[in-house]
């Protein structure tokens, strides 16, 4: 099958009628296909980033004026912006955007570049758009299945889902200026195509998932370091999973967690636990007859401020199927919070965000009300309100003292404080949803806040102070 499509055929599967029981904190925000030139049907490993203005970026694999996908923007409200139209500088990008330091959206074209297989992009939120890379489909790698992400070390890090010596993807490193190195060739034994962002660990190591190879052709879990010395941390095996295609959250407890698209006790995918060292446990098995808690986990987890884990299911829910939204703790305790209904979308596959305000977003990827994408639908944006409180995210999580890092929120035109770990900090506000603050002598590892005159904000993951 080729890659593209292997691409599309997720959407061709699984979809069943379902009466809906809704909670009501479910609000559709945006039905796309129904304006000429919309974003259409976004993809599994598609990422939502929250930027500098407060509004939140991905990409649609089609849809635009050409038919090949967009970039857009989307405001909390639910108003869309197309910020650019791929042709054949990115074509049919299923990628979705990551925020870099600089305030720029980074992703991959799955298709498109100079020679087809594919690109590293950059663009602003204003939407101008510069290609940093063309894979050509050898060594380098080709068809980048999720965006690259942005190292310590100011370098960006991601993988191709196909291309070098076996045809087995890559890991790749790539200098903001669009210096690319391969730092690993797939060669099946350590695993093969993998098709999500990698996260890079408290440790300093990026860990990642691919979705075939290993031991069991299942797929593999693995840690690479920033060189290229890559390990298997656990090859998929069925019981605990297998064919992850989604990328892995850190929690604060340091572990790892993550989705397997199938296996389990029932072989409708898994919600796992991987510690640092490899040791994993299943903390949920998904049903394949998705009566009860949906199946196929295609999207990865967020963890919310509350501490809990928040995930979509490709699949079934109560009544029959078209995904759901579920809550789970890292302790195990799993509950459906929403069943869509396909009028509100269907065939979620793009991992939620949690933005700053405390409420999650993300798409569907089916279903909503246009029929320009005919009987599946064009997909949605909704969002979930769970109750919780705005806190901040940090854009950089590890840094020496005296490194100016880049923090997102809201209120910021108020803001009396900035302390890092109970540490006062310099800050310096840009605008009402972005300042920069410098690591202060005396700094601990630890969270951050914000001090504005009614409420003290809360990072939502804590800062490393480097030596």
């Amino acid at each position: 099958m080729s890659p593209r499509r292997f691409a599309l055929a997720f959407f061709a599967v699984f979809l069943f009628a379902v009466t809906a029981s809704q909670a009501q904190s479910f609000s559709l925000l945006y039905d796309f296909g129904l304006v000429t030139g919309d974003p259409e049907q976004p993809y599994v490993s598609g990422v939502v980033a929250q930027g500098r203005n407060g509004n939140m970026y991905t990409t649609s694999a089609i849809g635009g004026s050409f038919g090949e996908g967009t970039a857009f923007e989307v405001t909390s409200a639910g108003m869309i912006t197309v910020l650019h139209n791929f042709s054949n500088d990115g074509a049919y990008t299923t990628t979705g955007l990551t925020l870099g330091t600089d305030g720029n959206l980074y992703g991959g074209g799955f298709y498109g570049g100079s020679v087809g297989a594919g690109s590293v992009f950059k663009i602003t939120p204003a939407g101008n758009l510069t290609t940093l890379y063309s894979f050509t489909g050898g060594s380098d790698g080709a068809y980048p299945y999720a965006p690259p992400i942005q190292g310590s070390d100011g370098n960006f890090y991601g993988t191709t889902s196909f291309g070098a010596t076996n045809d087995y993807g890559t890991v790749y490193k790539m200098t903001p200026a669009g210096k690319l190195t391969t730092l690993y060739d797939f060669d099946s034994t350590h695993g093969a195509n993998p098709y999500s962002s990698l996260v890079q660990g408290s440790d300093g190591y990026l860990y990642g998932t691919t979705a075939l190879g290993g031991t069991n052709s299942y797929g593999t879990v693995f840690k690479i370091s920033t060189s290229g010395k890559l390990k298997v941390l656990f090859n998929f095996d069925g019981t605990h999973g297998q064919n992850s295609y989604s990328p892995l959250v850190q929690g604060s407890d340091g572990n790892f967690y993550g989705t397997a698209s199938k296996g389990g006790d029932s072989g409708g995918g898994v919600v796992f636990k991987i510690t640092p060292a490899g040791a994993i446990t299943v903390l949920h098995s998904f049903y394949p007859n998705g009566i009860t808690d949906g199946f196929v986990p295609l999207a990865g987890l967020a963890q919310a401020t509350d501490g809990n884990l928040y995930g979509v299911t490709q699949g079934g829910g109560i009544g029959g199927g078209y995904g759901t939204i579920y809550r789970i703790s890292m302790a195990g305790a799993y509950s459906v919070l929403y069943t869509f209904d396909r009028t509100h979308g269907a065939m979620p596959t793009v991992t939620p965000i949690q933005h700053t305000n405390g409420i999650l977003y993300g798409d569907a990827t089916a279903g909503g009300a246009s029929a320009a994408c005919g009987n599946d639908g064009c997909g949605t944006f909704y969002s979930f309100d769970l109750g919780l409180a705005p806190f901040v995210r940090l854009v950089s999580t590890s840094g020496k003292v005296g490194k100016t890092i880049g923090i997102l929120g809201q209120g910021f035109r108020k803001a009396t404080a900035v302390s890092f770990n109970g540490t006062t900090a310099t800050f310096r506000i840009s605008t009402d949803t972005f300042l920069t603050a410098v690591v202060p002598s005396g700094a601990s590892t630890g969270t951050v806040t914000v001090s504005e005159p009614s409420e003290t904000l809360t990072s939502s993951q804590p800062f490393l102070v480097l030596p």
